[in-house]
């Protein structure tokens, strides 16, 4: 019997500032939210929107997905993530991630050298400094002599892997026993499902654009699609999932600097694979679909949507 099956939400939410959300953020529970997952990449960090989660609604099984692991050092990282289960014992995972070649190159002015081989690095430190363990140690990518995490975490959280293709997906589930992923179709999850095997915990975020207007719906995921599918990993990684072609006139467009053009080639078809739209109650049911699939804990992230009810929507994409 493999891992149980979750439904989550994405922190924050989109539209209403941090320190609006408590009350939409203390419902979750009530309307059948068991998660919520934060992302970051050039706004809110990762970890104070789940800080404030923990105290306004104290059942979320809470969820970094993902924090990059070469803007942080691995003893910031293990600072960072024991202080976040020592306020939500037993409810917190560190999911973690390389993030991209822009955000840690052209951003950070880091080598974006040996991703496997830094991934696997820091989730086996990050395991024995969670766990209170005084670590010294050369790794292949960044060496720790000497650190100990005092106070540790009573509870040391669970650690899980962003991973986008074969290799990863099994670091993930050898390592971590969670793989978060990004991106992908109900009818992309056996694959990954068959690599990962029947005991890792698959995540994936999920986007939802609630409302009827499909033009609109469509306009919106094709501008966010492009700005991801035209990464070096996700391009790979629907490469493997079979895309390759579709996505080819989006990809030799964008490289040649044709970024309208870019979004233009980008099939209806996909967008509606890829981000679920319209009325509230379908969108569930599709969320729903992953369930199906083999995916255990979807992360609904609710794209910016014009004249949506937020409130309303959360609670419409909530588990029946």
């Amino acid at each position: 019997m493999g891992p149980e099956a979750r439904w989550g939400i994405t922190l924050p939410l989109t539209g209403v500032p941090l320190m609006d959300q408590r009350d939409l953020v203390a419902r979750l529970p009530d309307l059948g939210y068991t998660d919520a997952w934060s992302a970051e990449l050039n706004g809110l960090d990762a970890f104070t929107p789940l800080a404030f989660a923990s105290e306004w609604a104290p059942t979320l099984r809470l969820g970094t997905a993902i924090v990059g692991i070469y803007g942080r050092a691995p003893v910031t990282l293990a600072v960072q993530a024991g202080t976040l289960a020592a306020i939500a014992p037993g409810r917190f995972v560190m999911g973690i991630g390389t993030s991209s070649k822009v955000a840690v190159e052209q951003w950070n002015g880091i080598p974006f050298e040996k991703p496997y081989q830094r991934s696997r690095d820091m989730l086996r430190f990050l395991r024995e400094a969670l766990a209170g363990a005084k670590v010294s140690h050369e790794y292949e990518t960044f060496s720790v002599d000497g650190f100990r995490l005092e106070p540790a975490p009573k509870v040391p959280p669970a650690l899980a892997l962003a991973a986008l293709r074969p290799g990863m997906v099994k670091l993930a589930a050898a390592e971590a026993g969670i793989a978060i992923t990004n991106w992908l179709a109900p009818a992309d999850v056996p694959k990954v499902r068959a690599v990962a095997g029947p005991d890792c915990e698959l995540v994936a975020r999920i986007f939802v654009l609630p409302t009827e207007d499909a033009d609109t719906a469509r306009a919106i995921g094709k501008r966010v699609l492009a700005a991801y599918l035209t990464v070096p990993v996700y391009a790979a990684f629907h490469e493997w999932l079979g895309r390759g072609d579709q996505l080819a006139p989006m990809l030799a467009a964008w490289n040649s600097g044709d970024r309208r053009g870019a979004v233009a080639a980008i099939p209806d078809a996909l967008v509606d694979e890829l981000v679920i739209h319209g009325p509230a109650e379908y969108c569930r049911e599709r969320v729903a679909q992953y369930h199906a699939t083999g995916l255990n804990t979807p992360s609904i992230a609710i794209l910016p949507t014009p004249g949506i009810d937020l409130p309303d929507a959360i609670a419409k994409l909530a588990p029946a």
